[in-house]
């Protein structure tokens, strides 16, 4: 790895910088964040001072142009994320996409086709895919213990009652589906191993077009069935879950996504029922140190360009199956 960090700018000054990346750079020594821009200026200079952040750019397009930048950090609304992030490969920089990498599928490809063209390492922020956690989860769906895997059920719901929020914006690609849902669906697919078909889908709005609630069935090519729970508008404080039913057993996980505040894993079969935690660092940074890894070493990484497509196509299809046309479908131009 060489001796000099990689350097990052950030596109906007968003709430969830500090925690998905300004905190773990401060625990990964070969990252550090050097500048970042806003549309706002003023905004962009107040969060610099407040972060420490050196440098302040007047633009999106400047901070791309900056050659002492080498990466991009990408916390834009969904429904920019395409665009900016073609940018930033285009002009060189590698990018770390937040979640959805895409406001859809099409989207999605072409980001990943702009990142093959450019040779930079393109990833997408699922952060919990990086913690300890994930790995002991699929390893205890790989051992067999829980004989024959039937269902795969996954649930995040939060009270987020935030009016004007831009998860509730269409002209942004927002929705619980696009926000809690697309982790849901991702915890899902790694879970089963495969990819699903969307069997039906039922939608409760917030506004036109924009649901706050979302839940899907799905079915694998081998018979299996699984179940989708997403909200922004949850009657329950906290619904953060996923579980795996096999015919000799079953695996619960309270908070796979973000597993560093509390998590719980329980494994019930015949033989008893047994608990685990998993002690470690926070997801994001060890998300941050497989983006400098993939980055400096070239080293593979799960949420890739590949991954993000396919979690898209799912959240397309969830969004046919409930009536309601996928994100960007209705605003591009």
């Amino acid at each position: 790895m060489s001796d000099v960090p990689l350097r990052i700018g950030i596109l906007g000054a968003a709430r969830i910088a500090p925690m998905a990346l300004l905190r773990p750079a401060r625990q990964v020594p070969e990252a550090v964040v050097v500048a970042v821009a806003a549309r706002d200026a003023q905004r962009a200079q107040a969060f610099a001072t407040k972060h420490g952040i050196g440098r302040v750019h007047p633009s999106y397009e400047a901070l791309l142009a900056d050659p002492q930048i080498d990466a991009i950090y990408n916390p834009l609304p969904n429904s920019l994320h395409c665009e900016w992030t073609i940018r930033a490969l285009q002009a060189g920089k590698h990018v770390l996409c937040e979640k959805p990498m895409a406001s859809n599928a099409a989207e999605a490809e072409r980001m990943a086709e702009a990142a093959r063209q450019s040779g930079r390492v393109l990833m997408e922020a699922f952060h919990w895919r990086y913690h300890p956690l994930a790995a002991r989860m699929r390893e205890i769906v790989d051992s067999g213990e829980l004989g024959t895997l039937r269902h795969v059920e996954t649930h995040f719901c939060v009270p987020l009652i935030i009016p004007g929020d831009i998860r509730y914006r269409l002209d942004l690609a927002g929705g619980a589906t696009m926000d809690t849902g697309c982790y849901a669906i991702s915890i899902l697919r790694f879970l089963a191993g495969a990819e699903p078909e969307v069997v039906a889908a039922e939608a409760r709005l917030s506004s036109p077009g924009v649901d706050r609630y979302m839940e899907a069935d799905f079915r694998f090519a081998d018979g299996r069935t699984g179940r989708m729970t997403c909200s922004l508008f949850s009657a329950a404080l906290v619904r953060m879950s996923a579980r795996v039913r096999g015919d000799q057993g079953e695996l619960s996980v309270f908070n796979p996504i973000a597993p560093q505040f509390y998590h719980r894993l329980t494994v019930r079969t015949a033989a008893g029922t047994r608990r685990e935690r998993l002690r470690g660092d926070a997801t994001y940074t060890y998300q941050l140190r497989a983006f400098v890894d993939a980055v400096r070493n070239g080293k593979p990484f799960p949420t890739d360009p590949a991954h993000a497509i396919l979690n898209m196509r799912v959240i397309d299809a969830v969004y046919t199956a409930a009536g309601l046309p996928p994100r960007g479908a209705t605003t591009a131009a």
